[in-house]
């Protein structure tokens, strides 16, 4: 029996409509934007990479936006140019709640899905928060301190204060160590966003010996470890333990040589490429009230958050990481 004329377009159509991810539901006129801070880093190329993954699956179009450094009233413009926008959803990592909480529930007010993602504004109301579980993070770091020191020792913190994830990861590690009183926190250094800061610092805390020695030097975003590591190197003592953050390749070789003892791995083209993906499903979907506290909601069509995993690299494991970041760099 020969097909109904006309019957193969019909079905083709019917297709389009019921087959979920199909071009047809996307548009290159739908607009979303990923902003944050410290762009210019390796870290947020690696989820621009991921939202970008995304967006060219489903088509659409995507804008980066955000300061190349550390700069929460720069971060604040760009997140107002991008609501004023009206874009289909924003992802957004937060570099000072404070200051952008006010715009973020503003983008909500005006329609606008916000998902934070990497550091997240709990007080906001963003629909939710996509990244890594940074107080676990921290404990992660903490127990590796541990078991580095035999539950002994001076160390040093490099952090950006203020921010949410770093707050968070720096909790964690104060988790642990109060279980063990022989490990004493000599300093919290601020860096603000730049790493020169972290090397400077570091040179002055190596000049302490005998019972005020540094034995450990603890990196909580992804821009210090180098440095850190380069200022440890030049003292020629091997007794110095260094943990960094993130898979930056400088970080990854400096395991590999045996200058840099750890560091704790997130996945931020994970974070871009499922953030783009949820937005989009928001915008297509939106919520019956934008407003709403979600996560407080036993019926809520959105978690509360999503862990993009964490995990710990050192010399056992570093070259199955160094393969995927060259793989990928391809």
């Amino acid at each position: 029996m020969k097909p109904m004329k006309g019957m193969a377009p019909a079905l083709a159509a019917l297709a389009a409509v019921l087959i979920p991810g199909c071009g047809a539901r996307h548009s290159v006129k739908e607009v979303f934007y990923l902003v944050g801070s410290n762009m210019s880093s390796s870290y947020w190329q690696t989820a621009v990479a991921g939202f970008k993954k995304a967006a060219g699956q489903y088509q659409v179009t995507v804008k980066v936006a955000g300061p190349d450094s550390y700069d929460p009233q720069a971060e604040l413009t760009e997140l107002k140019n991008a609501v004023a926008a009206k874009p289909a959803g924003i992802l957004i990592s937060v570099s000072d709640a404070s200051v952008l909480t006010p715009e973020i529930n503003a983008a909500i007010d005006a329609g606008i899905p916000v998902i934070t993602v990497d550091s997240d504004a709990a007080g906001s109301r963003r629909l939710y928060f996509i990244g890594t579980n940074n107080l676990e993070a921290g404990r992660l770091g903490g127990r590796r301190i541990v078991e580095k020191l035999g539950g002994k020792g001076n160390v040093v913190f490099y952090t950006i204060a203020g921010q949410p994830n770093t707050e968070e990861r720096l909790k964690g590690f104060k988790d642990v160590f109060a279980t063990r009183p022989g490990i004493n926190i000599v300093d919290v250094v601020d860096i603000k966003g730049n790493s020169s800061v972290a090397f400077d610092r570091t040179q002055q805390l190596l000049a302490l010996t005998g019972a005020k020695k540094v034995d450990a030097f603890i990196c909580l975003d992804s821009v210090s470890g180098k440095l850190v590591a380069d200022a440890v190197k030049r003292t020629g003592d091997s007794s110095r333990i260094v943990v960094a953050w993130d898979v930056n390749p400088d970080t990854l070789n400096g395991i590999k040589d045996g200058t840099i003892d750890s560091t704790v791995v997130q996945k931020p083209f994970t974070m871009g490429f499922i953030g783009l993906k949820a937005l989009d499903e928001i915008y297509h979907y939106p919520p019956a009230q934008f407003g709403k506290d979600y996560s407080i909601d036993a019926f809520a069509p959105y978690p509360a958050f999503i862990d993009t995993g964490t995990a710990l690299v050192d010399k056992s494991n570093v070259d199955v990481f160094l393969a995927d970041a060259t793989a990928h760099a391809q």
